[in-house]
Protein backbone atom coordinates (compact mmCIF):
# COMPACT_ATOMS: atom_id res chain seq x y z
CA UNK A 1 0.00 0.00 0.00
CA UNK A 2 1.01 3.56 -0.84
CA UNK A 3 0.25 7.70 -0.01
CA UNK A 4 -1.87 7.41 -3.30
CA UNK A 5 -4.23 4.88 -1.93
CA UNK A 6 -4.86 6.80 1.41
CA UNK A 7 -5.64 9.79 0.02
CA UNK A 8 -7.84 7.57 -3.15
CA UNK A 9 -9.90 7.07 0.30
CA UNK A 10 -9.96 10.45 2.33
CA UNK A 11 -9.13 12.59 -0.39
CA UNK A 12 -7.47 15.56 -0.93
CA UNK A 13 -8.51 18.28 0.98
CA UNK A 14 -5.65 20.56 3.19
CA UNK A 15 -6.27 23.16 4.77
CA UNK A 16 -3.67 26.20 4.09
CA UNK A 17 -3.19 29.21 5.18
CA UNK A 18 -0.39 32.26 4.63
CA UNK A 19 2.41 32.47 6.96
CA UNK A 20 1.28 36.28 8.52
CA UNK A 21 -2.15 34.27 10.02
CA UNK A 22 -1.90 35.37 13.40
CA UNK A 23 -1.85 32.17 15.81
CA UNK A 24 -5.33 32.87 17.39
CA UNK A 25 -7.22 32.48 13.58
CA UNK A 26 -4.95 29.27 13.56
CA UNK A 27 -6.20 27.99 16.82
CA UNK A 28 -9.44 28.92 15.59
CA UNK A 29 -9.77 26.98 12.50
CA UNK A 30 -8.33 23.77 13.78
CA UNK A 31 -10.98 23.80 16.50
CA UNK A 32 -13.51 24.76 13.76
CA UNK A 33 -12.92 21.76 11.37
CA UNK A 34 -11.81 19.22 13.99
CA UNK A 35 -8.25 18.98 12.29
CA UNK A 36 -4.55 18.48 13.79
CA UNK A 37 -2.38 20.84 11.67
CA UNK A 38 -2.48 23.49 8.75
CA UNK A 39 -0.26 23.55 6.34
CA UNK A 40 1.58 26.95 5.50
CA UNK A 41 2.33 27.80 2.04
CA UNK A 42 3.98 30.45 0.08
CA UNK A 43 2.51 33.16 -2.29
CA UNK A 44 3.53 30.83 -4.97
CA UNK A 45 1.01 27.72 -3.29
CA UNK A 46 4.74 25.74 -2.15
CA UNK A 47 4.64 24.29 1.23
CA UNK A 48 6.94 26.34 3.51
CA UNK A 49 5.66 25.54 6.65
CA UNK A 50 3.33 22.88 9.04
CA UNK A 51 1.60 24.29 12.37
CA UNK A 52 -0.29 22.02 14.64
CA UNK A 53 -1.64 21.97 17.73
CA UNK A 54 1.38 20.97 19.64
CA UNK A 55 2.97 23.72 18.03
CA UNK A 56 0.26 26.16 19.55
CA UNK A 57 0.32 25.06 23.15
CA UNK A 58 4.44 25.03 23.25
CA UNK A 59 4.48 28.59 22.50
CA UNK A 60 1.48 29.17 24.37
CA UNK A 61 3.53 27.80 27.47
CA UNK A 62 6.63 29.75 25.93
CA UNK A 63 5.24 33.04 25.31
CA UNK A 64 1.56 33.33 27.14
CA UNK A 65 -1.45 34.67 25.52
CA UNK A 66 0.10 37.44 23.92
CA UNK A 67 2.01 35.01 21.27
CA UNK A 68 -1.75 34.40 19.57
CA UNK A 69 -1.61 37.66 18.43
CA UNK A 70 1.93 36.73 16.65
CA UNK A 71 2.20 35.16 12.85
CA UNK A 72 1.98 31.60 12.35
CA UNK A 73 5.44 31.82 10.77
CA UNK A 74 6.64 32.78 13.86
CA UNK A 75 6.52 29.18 15.35
CA UNK A 76 5.75 27.12 12.49
CA UNK A 77 8.03 23.93 11.71
CA UNK A 78 10.10 25.24 8.55
CA UNK A 79 11.80 22.20 7.81
CA UNK A 80 8.85 20.11 6.49
CA UNK A 81 8.90 16.49 5.97
CA UNK A 82 6.78 15.86 3.00
CA UNK A 83 6.06 12.58 0.67
CA UNK A 84 5.21 11.45 -2.42
CA UNK A 85 2.12 9.65 -3.44
CA UNK A 86 4.43 6.53 -4.44
CA UNK A 87 5.89 6.50 -0.74
CA UNK A 88 4.82 3.42 1.23
CA UNK A 89 2.95 3.08 4.27
CA UNK A 90 5.99 1.44 5.81
CA UNK A 91 8.31 4.63 5.07
CA UNK A 92 5.61 6.80 6.30
CA UNK A 93 5.52 5.07 9.55
CA UNK A 94 9.18 5.27 9.82
CA UNK A 95 9.58 9.20 9.09
CA UNK A 96 6.61 9.91 11.58
CA UNK A 97 7.90 7.68 14.02
CA UNK A 98 11.47 8.93 13.80
CA UNK A 99 10.92 12.96 13.38
CA UNK A 100 8.02 12.69 16.33
CA UNK A 101 4.89 14.13 13.88
CA UNK A 102 1.21 13.05 13.27
CA UNK A 103 1.37 14.83 9.82
CA UNK A 104 3.20 14.76 6.42
CA UNK A 105 1.97 16.99 3.55
CA UNK A 106 1.98 14.51 0.13
CA UNK A 107 3.98 16.99 -2.64
CA UNK A 108 4.02 16.24 -6.80
CA UNK A 109 6.26 18.27 -8.65
CA UNK A 110 6.51 21.19 -5.49
CA UNK A 111 2.93 20.74 -5.02
CA UNK A 112 0.73 19.67 -2.41
CA UNK A 113 -1.79 17.30 -3.17
CA UNK A 114 -2.77 16.26 0.41
CA UNK A 115 -2.11 15.43 3.59
CA UNK A 116 -1.75 12.01 5.53
CA UNK A 117 -1.88 11.53 9.19
CA UNK A 118 -0.94 8.78 12.06
CA UNK A 119 -4.06 7.89 11.92
CA UNK A 120 -4.73 7.15 8.22
CA UNK A 121 -1.82 5.46 7.96
CA UNK A 122 -2.56 2.60 11.19
CA UNK A 123 -5.89 2.41 9.61
CA UNK A 124 -4.50 1.55 6.70
CA UNK A 125 -2.16 -0.45 7.80
CA UNK A 126 -5.02 -2.15 9.98
CA UNK A 127 -7.02 -3.04 6.74
CA UNK A 128 -4.07 -4.31 5.03
CA UNK A 129 -3.33 -6.58 8.26
CA UNK A 130 -6.72 -7.68 8.24
CA UNK A 131 -7.05 -8.69 4.33
CA UNK A 132 -3.94 -10.76 4.73
CA UNK A 133 -4.94 -12.62 7.98
CA UNK A 134 -8.28 -13.54 5.61
CA UNK A 135 -6.28 -14.51 3.15
CA UNK A 136 -4.10 -16.66 5.11
CA UNK A 137 -7.62 -17.90 6.58
CA UNK A 138 -8.66 -19.30 3.02
CA UNK A 139 -5.94 -20.66 2.18
CA UNK A 140 -5.71 -22.49 5.29
CA UNK A 141 -9.83 -23.55 4.58
CA UNK A 142 -9.01 -24.83 1.03
CA UNK A 143 -5.87 -25.90 1.35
Amino acid sequence: MNVAAILKLKGREVFTTAPDTPLLDIARLLSEHRIGCIVIVGPDGKVIGIVSERDIVRELSRAGASVLKEPVEACMTKAVVSCRESDTIDRLMGEMTAHRFRHMPVVDRGRLVGLVSIGDVVRMRIAEAEMEAAAMRDYIATG
